[in-house]
């Protein structure tokens, strides 16, 4: 197989879900815009998502031809390489996206592997696969965020307060079992007392919520979003970590971790499954049942600290420019490379798959056999395994590269 044939352009499809960024205010339509042959950006419509690999619900495909990457993988398993083959067959184990968020995503979690069978044994088409889906998140733009539970005793502080003694007993002493059932409270009531339980707690000084003095005016934004009786809300403000990281920072949502992403523009990569359980933030049609979600439930991250991932430099890169996000999972990594005008980088090859996104600048990539491709911000490579690749720039270069070896 020619080396040409391990390097290829992708054409990728994009979601327009109504919490997405409209027109070109959205990076993602800025990007997908881009790639050649896509369409123009229409001002009308929000831009969410866009997807990259071979997940079926919105597979990319090679520009060149117009093959499906997933069958251009079956038929050139070689590319994927014999490790990953070995475990997961002719395909790519992970799924990258970029979001761009204008307002909260559902309130929701993702489902280990044994409750995604079980899920799946019970509704295919809603759970269309048995995988867990452990994800990161990088910020590429100020980003805001709810993941993980505060810790015990913040959340403690909090439940003194007199509109919150409605959910709890007197002097309740928290523990993780504590939370569950204050949670399942929370998302279990009635309009009504969920808009009463805002107002009274929007009337209280900023300076009765201890660490959490925003608390006030978050609820109010929330509900600007979704209406006072939302009962996400209440969860979120009061439960959740908020969050609120720089470009380059970035989280982990382990599977059955509590999560919703608030707004800005982020590279998110994942297990391949999209199975997610919600339950707030959302319509009410597309709601799992508050049984479900509190059966899921985990407690891990406990602090903000904990749901941070931290970047390192990888040795993937030659030259000391590129950084990987390495989370405690074996499907995939993602790899980070800047360049300045003028500087050079080297990536050695990956026995794995890898999808790469230049999303800043532009450049060249040069690739055995003395090819040299163009980079663009917006284009989207599928780059086989042991390939390596040298990058070099005039004005400056950001890639990220997700793989799996």
């Amino acid at each position: 197989m020619d080396m040409a044939d391990a390097v290829v352009l992708l054409r990728c499809g994009v979601e327009n879900d109504a919490w997405g960024k409209k027109g070109k205010n959205s990076m993602v339509a800025q990007l997908w815009s881009k790639t050649p042959g896509s369409e123009g950006i229409d001002e009308s419509k929000t831009y969410s998502e866009m997807w990259m690999g071979t997940y079926p619900s919105n597979p990319s495909y090679l520009l060149a031809t117009g093959e499906h990457l997933g069958e251009y993988l079956k038929k050139h398993p070689q590319l994927v390489g014999k490790a990953v083959v070995d475990r997961w067959g002719p395909e790519i184990p992970f799924l990258p996206k970029i979001l761009s968020v204008s307002k909260a995503l559902p309130l929701q979690i993702h489902p280990n592997s044994k409750l995604s069978a079980k899920l799946h044994m019970q509704d295919p088409k809603k759970h269309s696969d048995t995988k867990h889906r452990p994800e990161i998140a990088i910020a590429l733009s100020n980003f805001e965020l709810f993941a993980g539970w505060k810790p015990l005793s913040e959340i403690e502080a909090l439940f003194n307060l007199k509109p919150l003694g409605r959910y709890v007993s007197p002097q309740t002493k928290f523990d993780n079992e504590t939370l569950r059932q204050v949670c399942k409270s929370l998302l279990s009531a009635d309009p009504h007392t969920v808009a009463a339980t805002i107002k009274e707690l929007q009337n209280i000084p900023e300076s009765h919520f201890g660490n959490d003095p925003y608390i006030p005016v978050l609820l109010d934004r929330l509900s600007k979003q979704f209406g006072e009786r939302e009962n996400g809300n209440l969860v979120a403000a009061l439960l959740m970590n908020y969050m609120a990281l720089g470009p380059g920072d970035s989280i982990f949502v382990p599977p059955d971790s509590i999560h919703a992403y608030l707004e800005g523009d982020i590279l998110e990569c994942m297990a391949r499954t999209d199975n997610v359980i919600t339950t707030g933030f959302c319509p009410a049609a597309e709601r799992e049942n508050v049984e479900l979600f509190d059966q899921a439930l985990t407690f891990n991250p406990h602090n903000a600290e904990s749901a941070l991932l931290s970047r390192r430099k990888s040795d993937k890169g030659m030259n000391g420019k590129t950084d990987v996000y390495a989370a405690p999972i074996s499907e995939f990594a993602v790899l980070c490379t800047c360049l300045g005008a003028g500087e050079k980088e080297t990536h050695k090859a990956i026995l794995g798959p890898s999808l790469m996104i230049v999303v800043k600048g532009c450049g060249a990539m040069k690739i055995p056999g003395d090819q040299t491709i163009e980079l663009k911000d917006g284009f989207v490579f599928f780059v086989g395994q042991g390939v390596a690749l040298d990058f070099c720039t005039h004005k400056g270069l950001a890639v990220y590269r997700a793989y799996a070896e």
